[in-house]
């Protein structure tokens, strides 16, 4: 089970990155949101709330797995965090780099919430919820671009 853990919660492996694995993590991400894009939205959104309820006990499990709290080998959480981004989104080459864009800039910078999520709960939930704060605000952001654009 540990070697399951590992691998989802180190996205395939891109948790390991020597250097800005949470940006390596969002990447890692790109695939999965070109799969589920085909989706409807409603569905897009049930696979997307399902997927970060599972990163939420992935990212508690090897919390305990690495012992380190919000370890940078995680980032599941980054591929929650981008699922949420970009939904609602058309796919194009563009969408996809505004999307992660605004996701890492919103992860790094960490408004509130995403801020009380970050230092307040250290859990498996902490992990991931500062990540889909950040999401919401760059879907936000995404969408308000596209329209105004």
């Amino acid at each position: 089970m540990n070697f399951f853990v590992v691998i989802a919660a180190t996205w395939f492996g891109t948790g390991f990155s020597p250097v800005a694995s949470g940006t390596v993590g969002t990447i890692g991400a790109i695939p999965l949101y070109l799969l589920l894009t085909r989706l409807p939205v409603l569905p897009y959104l049930v696979v997307s709330a399902l997927f970060t309820l599972a990163a939420c006990w992935v990212s508690g499990a090897a919390e305990r797995i690495f012992q380190e709290q919000d370890s940078g080998k995680i980032v599941i959480d980054e591929v929650a965090g981008f699922l949420v981004t970009m939904t609602g989104v058309t796919a194009t080459w563009q969408t996809v780099l505004a999307g992660f864009l605004l996701f890492r800039f919103f992860d790094i910078v960490k408004p509130p919430p995403a801020s009380y999520f970050d230092r307040r709960m250290k859990n498996g939930y902490g992990v991931v919820l500062d990540d889909v704060a950040a999401g919401v605000y760059a879907c936000l952001t995404l969408h308000l671009a596209a329209r105004f654009m």
